[in-house]
């Protein structure tokens, strides 16, 4: 008796397991076959092009991708996007943080000051790029103060400081994005731990490098997954103002594709895809498994 009331109930718990791993299995299905449709299969495309000539059709192996990293215009924009992404990316994250600190210090006063540093993500692109030539133009706000000071315009859009017009136009418009995000990740620290380390003697320093930046690894991940992808938006911006062959400091892998993409240079545009792709994700890895063995 008692082996068959042992059979009944395996069966049962393996007849829900299985009804459950299904239901599972329905909900995820949707997301999974437009990420399959939209992603993973034109990405699947984008390889095998990658290593054939032209449309796809004679199989050239590694010529495509020689090419590309031969290619100077990729070279440059390779290097540009490089240093925007090094100067941008921890200039973020740590005013963003620093902000959020603040404002989550503040309690029922933070309201008004979020919703501040959030205004940026709503002005459309179209008004930056307006703002940028009020500006920073030749006859801009800041080329005229220079004639006052210097004696002579200084048109930043076609010059070496391109560059960081685009850098303060990039943080301007995603540290309160960020920001929001820190603040979320502080909410999650338990209180207690900040009052046993205030009886413990730890001053507001110590807290912040022992208990706020410990419990703020996952976050970190999230934030810099969503800063890297955010640099790339900044095309927009700067294709707008500079166009398909804006200054030299600001010519990104984005004005590359788009360029290739226009002349149809589909063997080089996928193999770009690809390499982009690879450095990207292993960019993530790494970072990830910096801050997992930081634990």
């Amino acid at each position: 008796m008692l082996l068959k009331k042992s059979r009944k109930n395996q069966n049962y718990i393996y007849r829900n397991s299985k009804k459950e791993s299904l239901t599972g299995w329905m909900f995820i299905l949707p997301s999974l076959a437009g990420v399959s449709i939209f992603y993973l299969i034109p990405f699947a495309d984008v390889v095998r092009r990658s290593v054939t000539e032209g449309m796809g059709v004679r199989f050239v192996g590694l010529r495509n991708y020689i090419t590309v990293l031969e290619n100077e215009a990729f070279l440059l924009a390779s290097a540009n996007t490089i240093k925007f992404m090094l100067l941008c990316i921890p200039l973020l994250l740590i005013f963003s943080l620093l902000f959020g600190v603040i404002i989550k210090s503040l309690n029922g006063k933070a309201g008004i000051y979020k919703t501040a540093f959030l205004v940026p993500l709503a002005v459309p692109v179209a008004s930056i790029v307006l703002m940028w030539r009020f500006l920073f133009h030749e006859n801009g706000f800041f080329s005229m103060l220079a004639v006052s000071i210097l004696g002579n315009p200084i048109d930043f859009m076609n010059t070496d400081l391109a560059v960081y017009v685009l850098i303060i136009s990039y943080l301007w418009k995603n540290t309160g994005y960020d920001m929001i995000l820190w603040i979320a990740g502080l909410s999650g620290i338990p209180s207690s731990l900040y009052e046993a380390a205030s009886v413990d003697g730890a001053g507001r320093f110590k807290q912040f490098f022992y208990i706020t930046l410990p419990n703020l690894r996952g976050m970190l991940f999230i934030i810099f997954i969503l800063s890297v992808i955010n640099s790339f938006k900044v095309f927009r911006e700067a294709y707008l103002i500079g166009g398909n062959y804006p200054h030299t400091s600001m010519y990104m892998l984005q004005h590359l594709f788009n360029n290739w993409f226009v002349a149809l240079d589909i063997e080089k545009l996928c193999a770009g895809a690809v390499i982009i792709s690879i450095a990207t994700s292993a960019l993530i890895i790494f970072f990830r498994n910096s801050i997992q063995g930081g634990k």
